[in-house]
Protein backbone atom coordinates (compact mmCIF):
# COMPACT_ATOMS: atom_id res chain seq x y z
CA UNK A 1 0.00 0.00 0.00
CA UNK A 2 1.19 2.85 -1.30
CA UNK A 3 0.71 5.67 2.65
CA UNK A 4 1.32 9.61 2.04
CA UNK A 5 1.29 12.38 4.69
CA UNK A 6 1.08 15.59 5.50
CA UNK A 7 3.56 18.55 4.64
CA UNK A 8 3.51 19.25 8.71
CA UNK A 9 3.63 15.72 9.61
CA UNK A 10 6.89 15.25 7.15
CA UNK A 11 8.74 18.22 8.95
CA UNK A 12 8.20 17.03 12.02
CA UNK A 13 9.38 13.30 11.20
CA UNK A 14 12.54 14.77 9.61
CA UNK A 15 13.24 16.35 12.49
CA UNK A 16 12.97 13.89 14.66
CA UNK A 17 15.59 11.39 12.34
CA UNK A 18 18.02 14.49 11.26
CA UNK A 19 18.18 14.76 15.64
CA UNK A 20 20.25 11.75 15.86
CA UNK A 21 22.27 12.33 12.70
CA UNK A 22 25.53 13.90 11.28
CA UNK A 23 24.45 17.79 9.87
CA UNK A 24 23.64 17.24 6.35
CA UNK A 25 23.40 12.97 6.42
CA UNK A 26 19.47 13.46 5.44
CA UNK A 27 19.83 15.74 2.43
CA UNK A 28 22.99 13.92 1.63
CA UNK A 29 20.67 10.39 1.04
CA UNK A 30 17.89 12.23 -0.56
CA UNK A 31 20.46 13.53 -3.08
CA UNK A 32 21.73 10.09 -3.53
CA UNK A 33 18.53 8.89 -4.02
CA UNK A 34 17.73 11.81 -6.52
CA UNK A 35 20.91 11.35 -8.51
CA UNK A 36 20.19 7.71 -9.02
CA UNK A 37 17.10 8.20 -10.14
CA UNK A 38 18.64 10.89 -12.80
CA UNK A 39 21.28 8.15 -14.07
CA UNK A 40 18.30 5.68 -14.55
CA UNK A 41 16.49 7.79 -16.68
CA UNK A 42 19.83 9.35 -18.79
CA UNK A 43 20.32 5.51 -19.70
CA UNK A 44 22.91 3.24 -18.64
CA UNK A 45 26.54 4.54 -20.17
CA UNK A 46 24.88 8.13 -20.88
CA UNK A 47 25.71 9.72 -18.17
CA UNK A 48 29.17 11.01 -18.83
CA UNK A 49 28.78 14.14 -21.55
CA UNK A 50 25.11 14.46 -20.75
CA UNK A 51 23.88 17.94 -20.28
CA UNK A 52 21.70 18.33 -16.80
CA UNK A 53 20.16 21.79 -16.23
CA UNK A 54 19.38 22.47 -11.99
CA UNK A 55 16.15 24.82 -11.30
CA UNK A 56 17.49 25.80 -7.90
CA UNK A 57 15.27 27.84 -5.70
CA UNK A 58 15.55 29.21 -1.97
CA UNK A 59 15.25 26.31 0.04
CA UNK A 60 16.15 23.16 0.89
CA UNK A 61 14.17 21.90 -2.72
CA UNK A 62 17.09 23.26 -4.07
CA UNK A 63 20.07 21.92 -1.77
CA UNK A 64 18.50 18.64 -2.91
CA UNK A 65 19.60 19.34 -6.46
CA UNK A 66 22.81 21.24 -5.74
CA UNK A 67 23.96 18.36 -4.24
CA UNK A 68 22.38 15.59 -6.80
CA UNK A 69 24.04 17.96 -9.87
CA UNK A 70 27.24 17.63 -8.19
CA UNK A 71 27.20 13.61 -8.21
CA UNK A 72 26.14 13.89 -11.93
CA UNK A 73 29.36 15.85 -12.27
CA UNK A 74 31.42 13.70 -10.72
CA UNK A 75 30.08 10.59 -13.15
CA UNK A 76 31.02 13.11 -16.44
CA UNK A 77 27.60 14.96 -16.59
CA UNK A 78 28.06 18.55 -17.63
CA UNK A 79 25.60 20.35 -14.67
CA UNK A 80 24.78 24.05 -15.23
CA UNK A 81 22.50 25.68 -12.02
CA UNK A 82 20.38 28.27 -12.79
CA UNK A 83 19.59 30.45 -9.69
CA UNK A 84 16.09 31.14 -9.24
CA UNK A 85 15.60 32.28 -5.34
CA UNK A 86 16.92 34.84 -3.63
CA UNK A 87 19.96 33.01 -2.40
CA UNK A 88 20.87 29.62 -2.43
CA UNK A 89 21.71 26.48 -0.54
CA UNK A 90 25.53 27.53 0.09
CA UNK A 91 26.92 24.05 1.00
CA UNK A 92 24.69 22.44 -1.61
CA UNK A 93 26.43 25.72 -4.48
CA UNK A 94 30.16 24.62 -3.38
CA UNK A 95 29.70 20.85 -3.58
CA UNK A 96 28.73 21.30 -7.22
CA UNK A 97 31.06 23.96 -8.03
CA UNK A 98 33.91 21.63 -6.69
CA UNK A 99 32.22 19.33 -8.56
CA UNK A 100 32.71 21.04 -12.07
CA UNK A 101 29.09 22.13 -12.07
CA UNK A 102 28.69 25.99 -13.17
CA UNK A 103 26.09 28.16 -12.38
CA UNK A 104 24.69 30.63 -15.85
CA UNK A 105 23.26 33.83 -16.32
CA UNK A 106 21.51 33.03 -19.28
CA UNK A 107 18.76 29.48 -18.29
CA UNK A 108 17.20 29.69 -21.85
CA UNK A 109 20.46 29.00 -23.55
CA UNK A 110 21.17 26.52 -21.03
CA UNK A 111 17.70 24.49 -21.23
CA UNK A 112 17.95 24.41 -24.60
CA UNK A 113 20.52 21.89 -25.31
CA UNK A 114 19.87 20.12 -21.86
CA UNK A 115 18.87 16.14 -21.80
CA UNK A 116 17.61 16.56 -18.14
CA UNK A 117 16.40 19.17 -15.86
CA UNK A 118 15.88 19.36 -12.39
CA UNK A 119 13.22 21.21 -10.92
CA UNK A 120 14.58 22.14 -7.23
CA UNK A 121 12.51 25.57 -7.64
CA UNK A 122 10.14 25.18 -4.71
CA UNK A 123 9.29 22.60 -1.85
CA UNK A 124 6.78 21.13 -0.05
CA UNK A 125 6.25 24.12 1.92
CA UNK A 126 5.63 26.24 -1.02
CA UNK A 127 1.96 28.05 -1.50
CA UNK A 128 0.38 29.11 -4.53
CA UNK A 129 1.62 29.14 -8.23
CA UNK A 130 5.48 29.81 -9.34
CA UNK A 131 5.99 33.13 -8.49
CA UNK A 132 6.34 35.73 -12.03
CA UNK A 133 10.32 35.67 -12.02
CA UNK A 134 9.78 31.72 -12.51
CA UNK A 135 7.61 31.20 -14.97
CA UNK A 136 9.23 31.91 -18.31
CA UNK A 137 12.06 29.69 -17.30
CA UNK A 138 9.62 26.96 -16.30
CA UNK A 139 7.61 27.25 -19.50
CA UNK A 140 11.15 26.91 -21.34
CA UNK A 141 11.91 23.52 -19.39
CA UNK A 142 8.78 21.81 -20.25
CA UNK A 143 9.51 23.27 -23.66
CA UNK A 144 12.86 22.44 -24.46
CA UNK A 145 13.66 18.32 -25.03
CA UNK A 146 14.37 17.34 -21.88
CA UNK A 147 13.22 14.60 -19.16
CA UNK A 148 11.87 16.99 -16.38
CA UNK A 149 12.77 15.80 -13.15
CA UNK A 150 10.71 17.19 -9.93
CA UNK A 151 12.60 17.26 -6.58
CA UNK A 152 10.35 16.14 -3.96
CA UNK A 153 6.98 17.70 -5.87
CA UNK A 154 6.35 19.53 -9.43
CA UNK A 155 6.91 23.34 -8.29
CA UNK A 156 3.74 25.17 -8.18
CA UNK A 157 1.49 22.53 -6.57
CA UNK A 158 0.25 22.11 -3.02
CA UNK A 159 1.98 18.75 -1.63
CA UNK A 160 -1.24 18.33 0.67
CA UNK A 161 -4.31 19.04 -1.40
CA UNK A 162 -3.23 18.33 -4.63
CA UNK A 163 -4.55 22.14 -5.51
CA UNK A 164 -2.47 24.39 -8.24
CA UNK A 165 -3.61 27.64 -7.48
CA UNK A 166 -1.44 28.98 -10.48
CA UNK A 167 1.31 28.21 -12.87
CA UNK A 168 3.18 25.04 -12.25
CA UNK A 169 5.83 23.00 -13.92
CA UNK A 170 4.29 19.62 -15.23
CA UNK A 171 7.27 16.95 -14.59
CA UNK A 172 7.92 13.81 -16.18
CA UNK A 173 9.12 11.91 -13.62
CA UNK A 174 8.68 13.39 -9.94
CA UNK A 175 11.51 12.07 -7.28
CA UNK A 176 9.98 11.92 -3.76
CA UNK A 177 11.71 11.40 -0.65
CA UNK A 178 10.84 9.29 2.90
CA UNK A 179 7.07 9.15 1.94
CA UNK A 180 4.17 9.96 -0.88
CA UNK A 181 3.08 13.48 -0.66
CA UNK A 182 -0.86 13.22 -0.44
CA UNK A 183 -0.92 15.74 -3.25
CA UNK A 184 1.09 13.73 -5.69
CA UNK A 185 -1.55 11.30 -5.82
CA UNK A 186 -4.56 13.77 -6.69
CA UNK A 187 -5.45 15.54 -9.76
CA UNK A 188 -4.90 17.94 -10.81
CA UNK A 189 -1.01 18.11 -9.35
CA UNK A 190 -1.02 13.72 -9.91
CA UNK A 191 -1.39 15.07 -13.83
CA UNK A 192 1.84 17.21 -12.83
CA UNK A 193 3.48 14.85 -11.28
CA UNK A 194 4.26 12.76 -14.23
CA UNK A 195 5.88 8.93 -12.28
CA UNK A 196 6.70 8.09 -9.42
CA UNK A 197 9.62 7.28 -7.70
CA UNK A 198 10.28 7.22 -3.53
CA UNK A 199 13.45 7.60 -2.50
CA UNK A 200 13.83 5.84 1.27
CA UNK A 201 15.84 7.84 3.30
CA UNK A 202 14.89 6.34 7.04
CA UNK A 203 11.62 8.22 7.94
CA UNK A 204 9.69 5.24 8.45
CA UNK A 205 10.91 5.13 11.89
CA UNK A 206 9.36 8.87 12.97
CA UNK A 207 6.73 8.99 10.42
CA UNK A 208 3.29 8.19 12.57
CA UNK A 209 1.52 4.94 11.87
CA UNK A 210 -1.69 6.40 10.61
CA UNK A 211 -1.26 8.24 7.29
CA UNK A 212 -3.01 11.50 5.68
CA UNK A 213 -3.72 9.14 2.58
CA UNK A 214 -2.87 5.84 1.14
CA UNK A 215 -3.39 4.31 -2.39
CA UNK A 216 -3.93 0.24 -2.31
CA UNK A 217 -1.97 -2.08 -4.70
CA UNK A 218 -2.68 -5.54 -5.83
CA UNK A 219 -1.84 -7.73 -3.09
CA UNK A 220 -3.54 -4.98 -0.40
CA UNK A 221 -7.12 -6.08 -3.22
CA UNK A 222 -6.50 -9.25 -3.00
CA UNK A 223 -6.51 -9.85 0.87
CA UNK A 224 -9.54 -7.62 1.59
CA UNK A 225 -11.81 -9.43 -1.51
CA UNK A 226 -14.22 -12.08 -0.41
CA UNK A 227 -13.70 -15.43 -1.46
CA UNK A 228 -16.86 -18.37 -1.21
CA UNK A 229 -15.74 -21.51 0.88
CA UNK A 230 -16.82 -24.86 0.35
CA UNK A 231 -20.07 -24.45 2.42
CA UNK A 232 -20.72 -21.20 0.48
CA UNK A 233 -24.53 -20.68 -0.47
CA UNK A 234 -25.80 -17.52 -1.95
CA UNK A 235 -26.61 -16.10 1.30
CA UNK A 236 -23.71 -16.43 3.10
CA UNK A 237 -21.71 -15.10 -0.42
CA UNK A 238 -24.24 -11.83 -0.60
CA UNK A 239 -27.58 -10.85 -1.69
CA UNK A 240 -27.87 -7.47 -2.61
CA UNK A 241 -31.14 -5.80 -3.17
CA UNK A 242 -31.15 -3.08 -6.35
CA UNK A 243 -33.43 -0.42 -6.49
CA UNK A 244 -32.61 1.42 -9.80
CA UNK A 245 -34.11 2.32 -13.45
CA UNK A 246 -36.95 3.83 -14.45
CA UNK A 247 -39.02 4.27 -17.89
CA UNK A 248 -36.66 6.89 -19.18
CA UNK A 249 -33.13 5.30 -17.58
CA UNK A 250 -34.07 1.59 -18.47
CA UNK A 251 -30.27 0.53 -18.78
CA UNK A 252 -29.51 2.24 -14.81
CA UNK A 253 -31.15 -0.85 -13.71
CA UNK A 254 -29.47 -3.47 -16.09
CA UNK A 255 -25.96 -1.97 -15.78
CA UNK A 256 -26.38 -2.07 -11.56
CA UNK A 257 -27.32 -5.59 -11.86
CA UNK A 258 -24.44 -6.27 -14.12
CA UNK A 259 -22.42 -4.20 -12.01
CA UNK A 260 -23.29 -6.79 -8.95
CA UNK A 261 -23.54 -9.99 -10.77
CA UNK A 262 -19.72 -9.82 -12.38
CA UNK A 263 -18.75 -8.31 -8.32
CA UNK A 264 -19.45 -11.84 -6.99
CA UNK A 265 -23.15 -11.33 -5.26
CA UNK A 266 -24.71 -14.85 -4.66
CA UNK A 267 -28.07 -13.19 -5.70
CA UNK A 268 -29.05 -9.97 -6.69
CA UNK A 269 -32.57 -8.88 -6.15
CA UNK A 270 -34.36 -6.23 -8.46
CA UNK A 271 -37.20 -3.77 -7.73
CA UNK A 272 -38.19 -1.46 -9.77
CA UNK A 273 -40.21 -0.49 -13.13
CA UNK A 274 -37.91 -1.79 -15.74
CA UNK A 275 -38.12 -5.54 -14.46
CA UNK A 276 -38.63 -7.30 -18.00
CA UNK A 277 -34.95 -5.66 -18.92
CA UNK A 278 -33.31 -6.72 -16.43
CA UNK A 279 -34.68 -10.14 -16.88
CA UNK A 280 -33.87 -9.80 -20.30
CA UNK A 281 -30.26 -9.35 -19.70
CA UNK A 282 -29.70 -11.07 -16.49
CA UNK A 283 -31.88 -14.19 -16.24
CA UNK A 284 -30.35 -15.52 -12.86
CA UNK A 285 -31.84 -11.71 -11.38
CA UNK A 286 -34.62 -11.96 -8.74
CA UNK A 287 -36.98 -9.30 -9.24
CA UNK A 288 -39.99 -7.99 -7.66
CA UNK A 289 -42.89 -4.82 -7.93
CA UNK A 290 -42.04 -3.61 -4.43
CA UNK A 291 -41.85 -2.00 -1.80
CA UNK A 292 -38.19 -2.72 -0.92
CA UNK A 293 -39.24 -4.26 2.18
CA UNK A 294 -41.35 -7.38 1.09
CA UNK A 295 -38.54 -7.98 -1.63
CA UNK A 296 -37.05 -10.33 0.48
CA UNK A 297 -34.27 -11.17 2.27
CA UNK A 298 -30.67 -8.60 1.27
CA UNK A 299 -27.72 -8.37 2.81
CA UNK A 300 -27.35 -4.67 1.40
CA UNK A 301 -29.10 -2.59 -0.89
CA UNK A 302 -28.36 -0.16 -3.78
CA UNK A 303 -30.59 2.73 -4.28
CA UNK A 304 -30.43 5.43 -6.99
CA UNK A 305 -29.13 5.02 -10.51
CA UNK A 306 -31.63 5.66 -13.03
CA UNK A 307 -34.39 6.53 -10.91
CA UNK A 308 -35.20 9.77 -12.52
CA UNK A 309 -36.47 12.99 -10.25
CA UNK A 310 -40.40 11.77 -9.60
CA UNK A 311 -41.69 11.53 -6.31
CA UNK A 312 -41.31 7.66 -6.84
CA UNK A 313 -37.37 8.50 -6.06
CA UNK A 314 -37.76 10.12 -2.60
CA UNK A 315 -40.39 7.28 -1.69
CA UNK A 316 -37.97 4.52 -2.86
CA UNK A 317 -34.69 6.03 -1.12
CA UNK A 318 -36.84 7.07 2.34
CA UNK A 319 -37.81 2.93 2.24
CA UNK A 320 -34.37 1.95 1.58
CA UNK A 321 -33.10 4.01 4.27
CA UNK A 322 -35.31 2.96 6.70
CA UNK A 323 -33.59 -0.60 6.67
CA UNK A 324 -31.37 -1.91 8.88
CA UNK A 325 -28.78 -3.55 6.20
CA UNK A 326 -25.84 -1.15 4.66
CA UNK A 327 -27.19 1.36 2.07
CA UNK A 328 -25.48 2.72 -0.99
CA UNK A 329 -26.73 5.86 -2.45
CA UNK A 330 -26.21 6.89 -6.06
CA UNK A 331 -27.21 9.00 -8.91
CA UNK A 332 -31.06 10.24 -8.66
CA UNK A 333 -30.74 8.89 -4.99
CA UNK A 334 -29.06 11.86 -3.80
CA UNK A 335 -30.89 14.28 -5.44
CA UNK A 336 -32.29 16.31 -1.87
CA UNK A 337 -30.88 13.62 0.10
CA UNK A 338 -31.32 14.62 3.94
CA UNK A 339 -28.02 14.08 6.31
CA UNK A 340 -30.31 13.68 9.34
CA UNK A 341 -31.85 10.73 7.93
CA UNK A 342 -28.31 9.28 6.77
CA UNK A 343 -26.69 10.31 10.35
CA UNK A 344 -29.60 8.69 12.43
CA UNK A 345 -28.88 5.00 10.56
CA UNK A 346 -27.81 2.39 12.61
CA UNK A 347 -25.89 0.32 9.41
CA UNK A 348 -23.34 1.92 7.01
CA UNK A 349 -23.85 3.87 4.65
CA UNK A 350 -21.88 4.78 1.22
CA UNK A 351 -22.95 8.03 -1.03
CA UNK A 352 -21.49 8.04 -4.21
CA UNK A 353 -21.71 11.26 -5.94
CA UNK A 354 -19.86 12.11 -9.12
CA UNK A 355 -18.32 16.17 -8.87
CA UNK A 356 -21.15 17.77 -9.99
CA UNK A 357 -23.51 15.57 -7.34
CA UNK A 358 -21.23 16.17 -4.49
CA UNK A 359 -21.27 20.17 -5.27
CA UNK A 360 -25.03 19.89 -4.78
CA UNK A 361 -25.06 18.09 -1.73
CA UNK A 362 -22.59 20.65 -0.74
CA UNK A 363 -23.88 23.43 -1.98
CA UNK A 364 -21.00 24.79 -4.19
CA UNK A 365 -20.30 24.42 -7.93
CA UNK A 366 -18.54 21.21 -9.56
CA UNK A 367 -15.17 23.57 -10.18
CA UNK A 368 -15.10 24.09 -6.36
CA UNK A 369 -15.26 20.66 -5.87
CA UNK A 370 -13.07 19.24 -8.81
CA UNK A 371 -10.51 21.82 -7.53
CA UNK A 372 -10.07 20.56 -3.97
CA UNK A 373 -11.23 16.80 -3.96
CA UNK A 374 -9.67 16.34 -0.72
CA UNK A 375 -11.48 18.78 1.08
CA UNK A 376 -14.56 17.96 -1.01
CA UNK A 377 -14.64 14.13 0.07
CA UNK A 378 -13.82 14.87 3.61
CA UNK A 379 -16.57 17.49 4.23
CA UNK A 380 -19.02 15.56 2.97
CA UNK A 381 -18.51 12.59 4.64
CA UNK A 382 -18.59 14.74 7.99
CA UNK A 383 -22.01 16.35 7.19
CA UNK A 384 -23.72 12.65 6.20
CA UNK A 385 -21.75 10.83 8.79
CA UNK A 386 -21.19 8.30 5.98
CA UNK A 387 -18.65 7.08 4.04
CA UNK A 388 -18.33 9.19 0.42
CA UNK A 389 -16.64 7.31 -2.83
CA UNK A 390 -16.21 10.97 -4.99
CA UNK A 391 -16.03 9.70 -8.21
CA UNK A 392 -13.67 11.60 -11.03
CA UNK A 393 -10.38 11.70 -12.39
CA UNK A 394 -9.39 10.89 -9.10
CA UNK A 395 -11.39 8.82 -7.61
CA UNK A 396 -11.27 9.19 -3.37
CA UNK A 397 -13.05 7.40 -0.49
CA UNK A 398 -13.56 8.94 3.23
CA UNK A 399 -14.59 7.18 5.89
CA UNK A 400 -17.94 8.47 7.98
CA UNK A 401 -16.66 11.72 9.63
CA UNK A 402 -13.93 12.56 6.80
CA UNK A 403 -11.18 12.57 9.84
CA UNK A 404 -9.13 8.86 9.12
CA UNK A 405 -7.02 8.60 6.51
CA UNK A 406 -8.66 9.39 2.72
CA UNK A 407 -8.27 6.53 0.26
CA UNK A 408 -7.31 7.38 -3.05
CA UNK A 409 -8.09 4.48 -5.93
CA UNK A 410 -4.72 4.54 -8.55
CA UNK A 411 -6.66 2.87 -11.08
CA UNK A 412 -8.85 3.80 -13.80
CA UNK A 413 -8.14 5.36 -16.98
CA UNK A 414 -10.51 8.77 -18.90
CA UNK A 415 -12.10 6.03 -20.54
CA UNK A 416 -14.19 5.78 -17.60
CA UNK A 417 -16.08 9.11 -18.34
CA UNK A 418 -18.95 7.46 -20.39
CA UNK A 419 -22.60 6.63 -19.60
CA UNK A 420 -23.50 4.18 -17.41
CA UNK A 421 -20.15 3.42 -15.95
CA UNK A 422 -20.83 4.40 -12.39
CA UNK A 423 -24.04 2.57 -12.60
CA UNK A 424 -21.69 -0.53 -13.08
CA UNK A 425 -19.48 0.56 -9.99
CA UNK A 426 -22.43 1.40 -7.83
CA UNK A 427 -24.05 -2.73 -8.44
CA UNK A 428 -20.16 -3.63 -7.31
CA UNK A 429 -19.38 -2.02 -4.38
CA UNK A 430 -22.93 -3.00 -3.37
CA UNK A 431 -22.20 -6.24 -3.78
CA UNK A 432 -19.18 -6.20 -1.66
CA UNK A 433 -21.01 -4.71 0.47
CA UNK A 434 -23.46 -7.28 1.03
CA UNK A 435 -20.44 -9.52 0.82
CA UNK A 436 -19.51 -8.15 4.41
CA UNK A 437 -17.12 -6.17 3.42
CA UNK A 438 -16.44 -3.25 5.63
CA UNK A 439 -18.15 0.53 3.72
CA UNK A 440 -14.07 1.84 2.83
CA UNK A 441 -13.27 -1.54 1.96
CA UNK A 442 -15.95 -2.04 0.01
CA UNK A 443 -15.95 1.56 -1.94
CA UNK A 444 -12.04 1.36 -2.41
CA UNK A 445 -12.17 -2.15 -3.58
CA UNK A 446 -15.07 -1.46 -6.17
CA UNK A 447 -13.23 1.15 -7.42
CA UNK A 448 -9.87 -0.48 -7.74
CA UNK A 449 -11.45 -3.27 -9.33
CA UNK A 450 -13.81 -0.71 -12.05
CA UNK A 451 -10.68 0.92 -13.06
CA UNK A 452 -8.56 -2.37 -13.85
CA UNK A 453 -11.38 -3.36 -16.02
CA UNK A 454 -11.74 -0.30 -17.95
CA UNK A 455 -8.17 -0.41 -18.55
CA UNK A 456 -8.79 -4.43 -19.84
CA UNK A 457 -11.77 -3.14 -21.98
CA UNK A 458 -9.41 -0.22 -23.71
CA UNK A 459 -7.25 -3.23 -24.15
CA UNK A 460 -4.59 -0.59 -26.39
CA UNK A 461 -6.99 2.51 -25.52
CA UNK A 462 -9.90 4.16 -27.25
CA UNK A 463 -13.53 4.53 -26.37
CA UNK A 464 -15.21 1.73 -23.99
CA UNK A 465 -18.86 1.03 -23.39
CA UNK A 466 -20.04 0.43 -19.38
CA UNK A 467 -21.28 -3.33 -20.88
CA UNK A 468 -17.55 -3.43 -21.63
CA UNK A 469 -16.85 -2.36 -18.39
CA UNK A 470 -18.51 -5.02 -16.65
CA UNK A 471 -18.21 -7.73 -19.06
CA UNK A 472 -14.10 -7.37 -17.93
CA UNK A 473 -14.96 -7.35 -13.96
CA UNK A 474 -14.07 -10.89 -13.89
CA UNK A 475 -10.73 -10.67 -15.42
CA UNK A 476 -10.15 -7.75 -13.54
CA UNK A 477 -10.60 -10.04 -10.23
CA UNK A 478 -8.07 -12.56 -11.97
CA UNK A 479 -5.65 -9.84 -12.38
CA UNK A 480 -5.61 -9.00 -8.58
CA UNK A 481 -5.82 -12.76 -7.24
CA UNK A 482 -3.08 -13.79 -9.60
CA UNK A 483 -1.12 -10.95 -10.42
Amino acid sequence: MRTAHHVETVRAAEAELMAGLPEGALMQRAAAGLAAACCSLLGKGRVYGSRVVLLVGSGDNGGDALYAGARLARRGAGVTAVLLGARAHGAGLAALRAAGGRVTEDPYEALAAADLVLDGITGIGGLGGLRPEAVPVARAARGSDAVVVAVDLPSGVDADTGEVAGEALPADVTVTFGTYKTGLLVDPAREYAGALRLVDIGLAATLPSVPAAEALQHQDVARLLPAPGAESDKYRRGVLGVVAGSSRYPGAAVLTVAGALRGGAGAVRYVGHVREAVIAAHPETLVHAGPPDKAGRVQAWVVGPGLGDGPGAEVAVAEVLASEVPVLVDADGLRGLDPDAVRERSAPTLLTPHAGEAAALLGTDRADVEARRLAAVRELAGRYGATVLLKGSTTLVAGPGGTGPVRINPTGTPWLATAGSGDVLAGLAGSLLAAGLHAVDAASCAAYLHGLAARRATGRGGPITATEVADALSGAWQDVREP
